[in-house]
């Protein structure tokens, strides 16, 4: 059993893109965590996705053994965690397992916005921060500047920063001294009741489900009966394990240890996270706080190709949302696509992540409806009801008034793009609430509705400014506004799954835009198709795709033109009966192309 002042546990966090997952291949082949044959990029990105966007999703452990340059062995249990602000509450319980953390900030861009967001997250888990400047090895690195950066924006002392290059390999055994040296170590009693934090869970097609613990106090032993506080349930433990970075059992972990459990657990209900465990015989008194449960902010719908598949799609359902805590799901019904699910996520980048988690993972074929936010909506009888579907409005009449999600958004750019960046904010409806400057670079604040966000301002924003800008938000509350529905007919047929909510001043270029996208993507037919955008009963925008045309008279030679006449009046008595009867054959990428327009 290795003694608590012999353990570190402790997350990695930074911006997008400033080293990250680099950093942890570095830590993990200098402590012999995998040998050289074995190592490759992103070593910890098991994920085929991961790998794909060279992006972190999941959080992931590994526990390394490091000899320290005063002969003394130590176990570092690190967390490599996402920096994507879609992937925050991977974050927060990554922090909640651990006491101290990493900070990296790359050394040729300075401190970002979400740098700032997870910095404060770190400091609110009352952590103790290690900053690292990475990518010294670059010519444009400025470490001393940075430096004074980091303890202008974060207030850290940084003038003893370790300076990395996780690339070359440059600095990592100076970091790992400071490590042991700055980071506490955790506190925790053996001989204490059992009492653990269940972190994370996913779900193993060999083992079922996986359970990735902390251990607080007492110890987990195979065998042992362990019991679910917040569920209620009793399971006994099949095996324990530690990932390093290959899964590895173990006889037991102690207080301070991260590991893995396997209990034969069937049900995903079992295990929620942040919930404790203890011994089922010896249980401890008071449970841990557990997380906050995390609030979803855009909702589509999600519906199989194929409804045959509707029951496959459930299961995979379930061991997704077993995987990822964040994402939600409903039961619904369409008139247009059938069955399939309501789904909520913490932003875009996540939707479009699961979505494509279930194609490559599952198998899925999925179309998937326009994102929208959550309204609250004041009924005429004082009933508030909220709307997650623009497809279930109440009637206008019944109504009082609509409030939609605000955000107070972050955005740190170089001076040059500021004007660009707040022309774009001001065209999304949005408040300026601050400017201030740090060096060359600006970071301002504004106030903004959720539902202008969530199609295309982080795209275009990040078009603006060359890719410079980064962005991070927090939900503010809700705010009575103006809003309408707007609903799509093709052939005087409503189609739900592209109705959407919107300002009553942007409704008319919305409709008009969202008639044009559609005209493109709707194949011709053997009749014309008329595309309708509506208000209530007003329509306010339209567009017509051409019927494909046969020459029929092509065969006529000679004779009088009655004959031509008799022919052409036939072939349109046949066009009006087949708009009458035929159907129109909407492709799956107009649902989805449709809603990502570049309008301001």
């Amino acid at each position: 059993m290795t003694s608590l002042n012999r353990i570190r546990n402790f997350s990695i966090i930074a911006h997008i893109d400033h080293g990250k997952s680099t950093l942890a291949d570095r830590l993990i082949q200098f402590c012999g965590g995998l040998t050289d044959r074995e190592m490759k990029e992103q070593v910890l990105d098991s994920m085929e996705l991961e790998r794909e966007r060279g992006i972190t999703i999941k959080a992931q452990t590994v526990r390394l053994n490091y000899k320290s340059n005063d002969d003394k062995e130590y176990i570092l249990n690190l967390m490599d965690t996402p920096g994507h602000v879609d992937f925050a509450y991977e974050v927060s319980r990554s922090l909640a397992a651990c006491e101290g953390s990493i900070l990296i900030v790359d050394s040729t861009q300075g401190v970002e916005a979400q740098t700032l967001a997870n910095a404060y997250q770190a400091i609110n888990n009352n952590h103790e921060i290690l900053p690292v400047l990475n990518k010294i090895d670059l010519p444009s690195s400025e470490p001393q500047k940075i430096k004074d950066q980091i303890e202008e924006i974060l207030g850290i002392d940084a003038q003893n920063a370790a300076l990395v290059s996780a690339k070359t390999g440059v600095g990592i055994k100076e970091l790992l001294e400071k490590i042991v040296k700055e980071l506490p170590a955790p506190i925790g009693k053996m001989e204490e009741s059992l009492k653990c934090m269940l972190v994370d869970s996913w779900y193993d097609s060999y083992l079922g489900v996986v359970v990735l613990v902390r251990v607080i106090n007492g110890q987990l032993k195979k065998n042992q009966k362990i019991r679910f506080m917040a569920a209620g349930v009793t399971h006994t433990i099949d095996r324990v394990g530690i990932f390093s970075p290959k899964p590895t059992e173990v006889d037991q972990l102690g207080p301070g240890e991260i590991g893995f459990i396997n209990s034969g657990i069937k049900s995903v209900s079992d295990c929620k996270v942040g919930d404790t465990i203890t011994d089922e015989k010896n249980p401890t008194a008071n449970a841990l706080p557990g997380f906050k449960p995390s609030q979803p902010v855009v909702f589509c719908g999600m519906f199989p190709v194929d409804s045959d598949e509707y029951e496959h799609m459930r299961d995979s359902m379930v061991k997704l949302a077993l995987n990822d805590s964040s994402f939600s799901y409903e039961p619904e019904v369409s008139p247009a696509l059938g069955y399939g699910f309501r789904c909520g996520f913490l932003g875009l980048l996540h939707l479009e992540i699961i979505r494509d988690r279930f194609e490559l993972e599952f198998n899925l074929d999925l179309v998937t409806t326009a994102p929208s936010v959550v309204y609250k909506i004041n009924m005429n009888d004082g009933n508030i009801i909220q709307l997650h579907n623009p497809t279930d409005m109440p009637d206008p009449v019944k109504t009082k008034s609509i409030e939609e999600p605000w955000i107070k958004a972050t955005i740190i750019v170089p001076d040059e793009y500021l004007g660009a960046v707040l022309d774009l904010c001001t065209t999304k409806r949005g408040i300026q609430l601050n400017l201030s400057y740090a060096g060359p670079r600006a970071m301002v604040e504004y106030r903004l509705p959720l539902n202008e966000v969530v199609f295309d301002f982080y795209d275009r924003l990040k078009s603006i400014t060359k890719g410079y800008a980064s962005f991070d938000y927090e939900i503010t509350g809700y705010e009575i506004n103006d809003l309408v529905k707007v609903s799509v007919m093709i052939n005087g047929d409503p189609v739900d799954a592209l109705s959407l909510i919107v300002h009553r001043d942007r409704s008319q270029a919305r409709g008009r835009a969202l008639c044009e996208r559609l005209k493109d993507l709707i194949p011709r037919h053997q009749f014309k198709v008329a595309i309708q955008a509506a208000i209530g009963g007003k329509i306010i925008a339209r567009e017509t795709v051409a019927s494909f045309r046969k020459d029929v008279t092509q065969k006529l030679y000679g004779g009088d033109v009655t004959r031509k006449n008799k022919l052409l009046d036939k072939q349109k008595k046949g066009k009006k009966r087949m708009r009458q009867f035929g159907k129109v054959d909407i492709p799956q990428n107009a649902f989805l192309n449709a809603l990502n327009m570049n309008e301001n």
